[in-house]
Formats: structure tokens, sequence, C-alpha cells
């Protein structure tokens, strides 16, 4: 009966280790990934492996994965525009590495190539662009910019197996002294744009004056005519409508009497003896 257990045992230690070598013999690369594979013997495979299930030497190959799908990054830069003036820029990358160019990448640069090559070729990049304009032209030109830092980083990216499928400049500040100055620069503007308008308004006003001076001027000038023209005539029919206003305002009091023109207002009171 000992004999027996003894052999089971050896039975099921050689079933696990049988378990253990076939589980170490295969290798999963699931959706969206690649893997490279390590020989101790011939160094880095140039073949890469797709999705799916694969076979390997124990002891001998170890498969490095890698994600193939796009990844974002972002990278702030310290830099000087062309007027020396400081400029913290961030860019938003997505990026990937190209499935053939893993083997190079691994063996070149490691797993890790994010960390190691987009704070160097970002700086360089941004760098030689920001150079080229002033900081004024920074903010007014800031999509042209983008479109030369988009270009120029995707080619610097490619050299080392990397593509680059969205860039995006998402800040762009400016140092204390050059904001203040901008500041200060806007509100110069904005008053002398109050005193041009104050300015504007007066002169308006002005000519609102002469205009209603020639006006009056030329009405009076109107008048004269006119009374030149009608003479004696007009004098006289303005003469009767004023005493025709007269007589209504009177013929209104209580304590005013009207006599006919010649009626002696003396006739009806009694004489004294």
């Amino acid at each position: 009966m000992a004999a027996l257990f003894r052999n089971l045992g050896f039975l099921g230690g050689a079933l696990m280790l049988g378990g253990a070598a076939a589980n170490s013999v295969l290798y999963n690369v699931d959706g969206g990934h690649r893997a490279v594979i390590f020989d101790r013997f011939s160094g880095i495979k140039q073949n890469v492996t797709g999705e799916g299930t694969h076979f390997l030497i124990p002891l001998i190959q170890t498969p490095v994965i890698f994600s193939v799908r796009s990844t974002p990054r972002n990278v702030t830069v310290v830099t000087g525009s062309k007027d020396l003036q400081n400029v913290n820029i961030t860019l938003r990358i997505l990026y990937r590495p190209v499935p053939e160019a893993l083997p190079s990448i691994y063996r070149d640069i490691g797993k890790e190539y994010a960390e190691k090559v987009f704070p160097s070729i970002t700086t360089e990049v941004l760098k030689s662009v920001v150079a080229q304009y002033d900081a004024s032209e920074l903010i007014t030109q800031r999509e042209l910019v983008s479109k030369t830092v988009r270009e120029t980083l995707s080619e610097r990216a490619a050299s080392f197996g990397i593509v680059l499928d969205d860039i995006s400049l998402t800040h762009l500040n400016f140092g204390r002294e050059f904001t203040e100055a901008v500041e200060a620069k806007q509100v110069a503007q904005q008053e002398a744009e109050r005193a041009k308008f104050l300015v504007q308004k007066e002169e308006q006003v002005k000519l609102a004056r002469i205009i209603a001076a020639e006006g009056d001027s030329k009405g009076a000038d109107l008048l004269a005519k006119a009374l030149n023209e009608a003479g004696e005539g007009l004098i006289e029919l303005r003469k009767i409508e004023a005493a025709e206003e007269i007589a209504n305002n009177l013929a209104k009091q209580r304590n005013v009497s009207y006599l006919p023109k010649g009626q002696n207002i003396l006739m009806n009171l009694p004489t004294l003896n």
C-alpha cells in the first residue's frame, strides 16, 4: 500500500511539472498589442508576433509585450520667444509605435521608450519653432505655430519608429512681465478709444450748434426778406391781428366795459349841481 501511494505521488508531481512546462511554452498577445521575442542565444528576434496564442522555447525565449494603440501624453516645455519672452507650452500628443519597428525600439531605447523620447524631441522642436516668433505673433498666429510644431515633431518622432496621430497645443502662457505689459497696453488702447470717442462727440455737438446757428440766421434772413417784400400791408395785418387778440382777452374780463368807438364814457353819469 505504501508503494502505491509513493507511485501516485510521483505521478502527481510529474503531471504538475508537465502542466507548468506546457504553460511556459505558450504565451498570449491581447488585442491592440504586439510581442517581441528575446532569445538568450540569438538576441531580439526581428519578427513581431501579432494577437493570439503562440509557442516559445521555455527558459530560452521571453516575450516582451507592447501596446500599439494610440496613447495620450502631455509634455510641458518652457522656452523663449524671438523677443526673449519666457513661454510655457503644453502639448497633448497621441502616439503609437510602428509594429515593424518594435524590435529596434526595444533594442535601442527599451520598453519605456515614450518616457525617454518625448521629453527630448518635444523640447528640441518647441525651442526651434518658438524662437522664430515674437510673443505677440505666438498669440495672433497660434494656428500656424501649432501646424509647424505638428509637422516638425511628427517627422522627428518617425525617426524613432513612432507615429503621432494627433498633436494639440493646449496651453500657451507667458511670463508675468509680458502679461502685465499686455494688460497695460490693453488699458492704454481702451483709454485712447474713449478719448477718441469724446473728441468725436464734441465735434458732433459743435457741428450741430453751427448748423442750428446757420438755420436761425437763414430763418431771420428769410423773415426780413418777406417783410421787405410785403411792405406796409403785412405790418398793418399784424397790427390788426394783435388788436383782435387783445380785444378778445379784455372781453373775457368782468371788470372791463366795452364802448363803441366815439361814444363818451361820461354820457350817462348824473350831473352835479
